[in-house]
């Protein structure tokens, strides 16, 4: 088989794959409008989110979305995302709703020891709990993965939260068939997560496909860097250099985007989608693994922080 014929039937492979892919998504996101009261879909402007929004549009256009976006931000995320994430909210006339961690901090409901440099990352949970609380929503979408880490593959599709917002691994619903019991009493919620079955490549691949634009930090840049535990830390004001450590400038990308304190770029010089989809082919590390100092403090960080409320 020549190159170009062999091309071609891998393309096409490839797109079969990622229109399966799809309409499970979609389905899964009509089913919540269909069976939810309140939803919202959340989106922070990550390369996961960024997804989720072309799936809601598959699903739903020429009409409006019918749940709001919604994004619980710490305060300390990096302004190139908050700034797409405004900017693709206003293009698409769907109403954002923002849960700010610094307002939990001022109604006391979040307490950290210095609130200017601490990691907020797990203090998203209570902001999250609050905002559910606030505008009554009974199930939110979100773009979490499987295969991101061992926590979120024990997920189901439909993840029931009880009234205090917490997770369960052990009192999950089964899911046979493609059936989803979508039942809740009030106080309790949904978070559901329609690409729970797409890899890391799959979501890249769909980008590649649907020509999707994406904050530039996701693609490779010159970036002051600290290395420190086999991380590169980003320098700012949140995270200074230590005493003794090196601060070095190295071209790097960022695989996933969240709170500057415990997200980290890696080493790269991938600067298209096409480059992206290529290196990501072929790593051995999962992009939470790669890039996330919050789930370095044990095996069991995530599933703790998940059992509290985290998405």
């Amino acid at each position: 088989m020549n190159t170009v014929v062999e091309k071609f039937f891998l393309d096409k492979a490839a797109n079969r794959h990622l229109d399966w892919l799809e309409s499970e998504a979609i389905h899964i996101m009509r089913e919540v409008a269909a069976e939810c009261s309140n939803p919202a879909l959340l989106f922070s402007g990550g390369k996961d989110s960024v997804v989720m929004l072309r799936l809601a549009e598959k699903a739903f256009r020429p009409g409006k979305f019918p749940f709001p976006l919604a994004h619980i931000d710490t305060g300390h995320n990096f302004e190139e995302v908050i700034s797409f994430r405004d900017k693709r909210a206003a293009e698409l006339g769907e109403r954002l709703i923002v849960g700010s961690v610094e307002d939990s901090i001022k109604r006391g409901t979040v307490r950290l020891r210095n609130p200017q440099t601490d990691s907020r990352n797990a203090a998203q949970a209570v902001t999250l709990l609050e905002t559910i609380a606030e505008y009554k929503f009974d199930a939110c979408i979100g773009g979490a993965r499987r295969d991101e880490e061992k926590a979120r593959a024990k997920e189901r599709i439909f993840s029931f939260r009880d009234e205090f917002g917490q997770w369960n691994p052990k009192a999950q619903r089964p899911e046979l068939w493609d059936l989803y019991n979508t039942r809740v009493h009030p106080g309790e919620n949904m978070r559901v997560f329609p690409i729970s079955n797409w890899t890391e490549l799959d979501v890249w691949q769909y980008i590649a496909r649907e020509k999707l634009e994406l904050p530039p930090i996701y693609f490779a840049h010159q970036r002051q860097v600290i290395p420190r535990n086999g991380l590169l830390v980003t320098l700012t004001d949140l995270t200074p250099a230590r005493e003794g450590e090196t601060v070095e400038t190295r071209e790097v990308r960022f695989r996933t985007v969240g709170d500057i304190s415990c997200t980290c770029p890696v080493a790269s010089d991938a600067a298209t989608v096409e480059a992206i989809i290529a290196e990501t082919a072929v790593t051995q590390i999962t992009e939470r693994g790669a890039t996330r100092m919050d789930d370095q403090t044990s095996e069991a960080s995530m599933e703790k922080r998940k059992k509290e409320g985290y998405f």
